[in-house]
């Protein structure tokens, strides 16, 4: 197999000569390329201890650019080697330049909108500093994106994501229609919305709780998130699930999934909730990952719009829980394969 080198800006951490990474879908990524070749994970050091174990023989973490850098240039001594950059970030493009210079065969993968991304958490005034960082990266390197509307040019690839395997599938849980139990599962991070929707969701004259899955990555947003919730039973927070059979519980036990985003690429949630035959309730600013897909609910940001379309889900459960059936369903192999035929051939 040939060798593929993997630049994230994720965060990994290590514990008992063993690495953890802080988001679910940048474990399975190397690991299921993997599978095509012979993959090699740069990432920068977390100083907080995360969750997902990587099953990976050459990770190294860089804490700082100089070192992430470093460890870039110590794989040209292979000259045959391609390199795989996901989302494009200070830390990647930096590498990028050197790839470049270099002439290394470089793939860019996109997940999400940058631009979307720097506006929100950095301001507007910034996004310029993203638009030459994306113009740069995507003139030169191969472009992989999980939507159309992230990229369109020629030398773009759009290809269907998916952290599914078969197990989401099968053995269906009869919903509990009781009360609406809402279900988010995402990072605790201003840009998903979920301080936002929070206060809405206090002002709500319906029976309904919500269950959040994520974890809050600092001290600050800690304060903010936990001020929300206090003394609100119908606020349920059981912090970080790693552990996929866990997770496949937790959409089982809820009957709507909340996604009150501002920004979103291709959220691999979706179709978890999708897939167990949950329904999924989104913003207006998301619209676009819709795709066609049954199942999924579109809500102004507001209390009447967002009460009228919880009552309409509950309503008429079973009816869409029948339009979802009429999905299909990629699998993460497939997403792996479609990569990897993309790496080959260029």
């Amino acid at each position: 197999m040939s060798n593929l080198v993997v630049l994230n800006n994720e965060k990994i951490s290590k514990k008992n000569n063993k690495f953890y990474c802080r988001n679910f879908n940048y474990k399975i990524l190397p690991e299921g390329l993997n599978k095509f070749f012979n993959v090699q994970y740069i990432a920068r050091k977390s100083n907080t201890d995360e969750h997902h174990e990587l099953n990976l023989q050459s990770v190294k973490i860089a804490s700082n650019i100089i070192q992430f850098i470093y460890y870039v240039l110590s794989t040209f001594k292979n000259k045959n080697t391609r390199y795989y950059i996901i989302s494009i970030t200070p830390y990647t493009f930096i590498a990028f330049l050197f790839l470049f210079l270099f002439r290394k065969k470089v793939f860019v993968y996109l997940i999400s909108s940058g631009y979307e991304e720097w506006k929100y958490i950095l301001g507007s005034w910034t996004v310029w500093i993203y638009h030459i960082m994306f113009s740069i990266v995507t003139s030169k390197a191969t472009v992989i994106a999980l939507h159309e509307r992230l990229y369109q040019k020629k030398n773009g690839y759009v290809i269907e994501s998916s952290t599914l395997n078969k197990d989401w599938l099968q053995n269906f849980k009869k919903p509990n229609l009781n009360k609406i139990k809402l279900l988010n599962v995402s990072r605790v991070n201003p840009e998903k919305g979920i301080f936002e929707f929070l206060e809405m969701f206090k002002k709500l004259e319906i029976d309904a709780e919500i269950s959040i899955i994520g974890k809050i990555k600092n001290l600050k947003l800690q304060n903010r998130f936990r001020s929300i919730i206090k003394s609100d039973s119908n606020i349920i927070f059981p912090g970080h699930v790693s552990n996929r059979k866990m997770l496949m519980d937790m959409y089982d036990n809820h009957n709507i999934l909340i996604l009150p985003s501002y920004t979103e690429g291709q959220p691999y949630v979706v179709d978890e909730s999708l897939a167990r035959r949950r329904p999924v309730l989104i913003f207006e600013d998301i619209k676009h990952i819709i795709k066609g897909r049954k199942g999924i609910f579109v809500s102004e940001r507001n209390i009447n719009s967002l009460t009228k379309n919880l009552k309409f889900i509950m309503q008429n459960y079973y009816d869409i829980q029948k339009e979802i059936e009429k999905n299909n369903f990629p699998l993460e192999e497939n997403m792996f394969k479609q990569i990897s035929d993309v790496i080959n051939k260029n």
